[in-house]
């Protein structure tokens, strides 16, 4: 008796927090869940997979919440006389926000491309892709016209471009279906914990270096952070790992058994033919174009990220006041995005996830359309930025789980995905021009319809793929007697 209560005392120890369903795990480690999705186990496995935590997302998360903190500088920019500095009239600023997105998308797709071709190091790729978008952010400080920031702005997208495909990417090569919602979510909070701090920097930098050495506060804002950017792209260098069979800082046997377990956790595994083979298995899969929809109606209803200052500012604060309070629905963001992470890794579960979170979302985006009332909008704020960001984890680690079967072809799908996703951030630049102010109506029924979209695809996608395996089951397709099946 004392012996076994001594072993159930070290249990706790050697589980990760996607695992710790009591009730479910002896099921899990033996035969699986619905979808063939095993909990971990094997000491070595959940000592791999914590050496993989500590290296992997601490760098990640600087790095993705530094790519935010430098695209979004601008709207926190505008409170500080960016607009009258640079002579912007009508539409121009909005131009300037939707040019960042047309560099981001060319590139991201050859990208990723070119991380699972194996003929770059990812760390070094990344590294270097970092500082580049360090520098290009700092020159926003120069720029003296509307023609040099929409410039800077093409550049800083096509800069920017390889790192979050490339960081969806690398996360899917180490971690299992169980294992990757979670993870996503963490990196995504380096996004939503960027966009809660980025107004209580810039606050700080107007107030105390506005003017300061003949640069006004947002040219500091600008220089600052993208000086603290290139800093970090250094570390990257050491701290991001390759390939699983080419990280220099796992052990020959970590190695291994890194490889070993995506490709006892992938759906119908296939052999690598290479990068271009990858892009056409890709373009050959309708999967991907209903998920590419999905993730574009996500982002789409996310579109309010690059206005959330001016939307806080509606509510009739003086500036400063503005810029704390868009810190608050942030920071529950980031909250609700790890929980949802987390059940929805632990119950391999992702349609229930995706209707509540953008139900939630849609109920925001409704009261901000048919009321003027402060304090009813300020709630409203909370429940559409938690709603909408909480999904992202979910649908992009649906992503990597149902098409992955090469590295190549997962690359290829993550960046073409992004790519149709992001799109949605040239077109939504425009739906919040300053004569819908306050309540910006156009913007936010147009968010609240996205977010209907997005729910709907995901349950159409939930049929396609329960549809499929039974055809698996019953030996209809490639993979039959399988015990790994698509997970919904």
């Amino acid at each position: 008796m004392t012996s076994d209560l001594a072993t159930r005392g070290k249990e706790p120890k050697d589980t990760h927090i996607e695992d710790v369903d009591p009730l479910k795990l002896d099921d899990e480690k033996g035969q699986g869940d619905y979808s063939g999705a095993t909990a971990k186990s094997d000491p070595r496995e959940i000592k791999l997979v914590r050496k993989l935590d500590m290296r992997i997302m601490p760098i990640m998360w600087a790095m993705y919440f530094l790519n935010y903190i430098d695209r979004n500088a601008i709207a926190n920019a505008c409170l500080n006389n960016l607009e009258e500095d640079l002579g912007l009239v009508g539409t121009q600023y909005n131009t300037c926000i939707s040019i960042l997105f047309v560099g981001y998308l060319l590139m991201q797709i050859p990208s990723n491309m070119l991380m699972s071709s194996k003929k770059v190091r990812p760390s070094l790729y990344m590294s270097i892709c970092m500082a580049s978008w360090a520098i290009v952010s700092a020159c926003t400080a120069l720029t003296k016209n509307y023609t040099s920031l929409v410039l800077v702005r093409f550049f800083l997208g096509i800069t920017e471009a390889p790192f979050y495909p490339g960081a969806l990417f690398l996360l899917s090569l180490f971690y299992t279906r169980k294992e990757i919602a979670l993870r996503i979510s963490i990196l995504y909070s380096g996004n939503i914990i960027a966009t809660a701090v980025a107004g209580l920097i810039a606050a700080a930098t107007f107030a105390t270096l506005d003017k300061n050495l003949g640069l006004k506060g947002w040219q500091w804002l600008f220089i600052i952070e993208g000086a603290v950017t290139f800093g970090i792209a250094g570390l990257g260098i050491f701290m991001l790992p390759d390939h699983p069979l080419t990280t220099r800082w796992l052990t020959p046997e970590e190695r291994q058994l890194a490889h070993d377990r995506i490709q006892k956790d992938t759906v119908n595994s296939e052999e690598s033919k290479g990068a271009l083979a990858g892009l056409k298995q890709a373009m050959c899969d309708p999967r991907v174009f209903l998920l590419a929809f999905m993730q574009n109606m996500h982002l789409s209803a996310c579109s309010f990220n690059n206005f959330f200052p001016t939307v806080i500012g509606s509510l009739g604060f003086n500036s400063t006041i503005t810029l704390v309070l868009t810190c608050p629905p942030y920071i529950v963001s980031g909250i609700s995005c790890v929980i949802i992470g987390i059940t929805s890794g632990r119950y391999n579960e992702r349609t229930w996830h995706i209707t509540i979170s953008m139900g939630v979302a849609v109920v925001g985006f409704l009261i901000s359309c048919v009321t003027l009332n402060t304090g009813a909008r300020y709630v409203s704020c909370f429940l559409f930025a938690s709603g909408a960001y909480a999904v992202n984890s979910v649908i992009l680690g649906w992503v990597s789980a149902t098409l992955g079967q090469t590295p190549e072809k997962k690359a290829a799908s993550l960046g073409f995905i992004n790519v149709v996703a992001n799109a949605s951030y040239i077109y939504t630049a425009y739906l919040y021009p300053k004569s819908d102010g306050p309540r910006y109506l156009t913007g936010m029924a147009s968010n609240a319809a996205f977010g209907f979209a997005t729910v709907a695809s995901a349950w159409v996608l939930r049929w396609w793929l329960k549809s499929t395996n039974r055809k698996i089951n019953r030996g209809d397709l490639s993979g039959a007697g399988s015990d790994v099946l698509y997970a919904y």
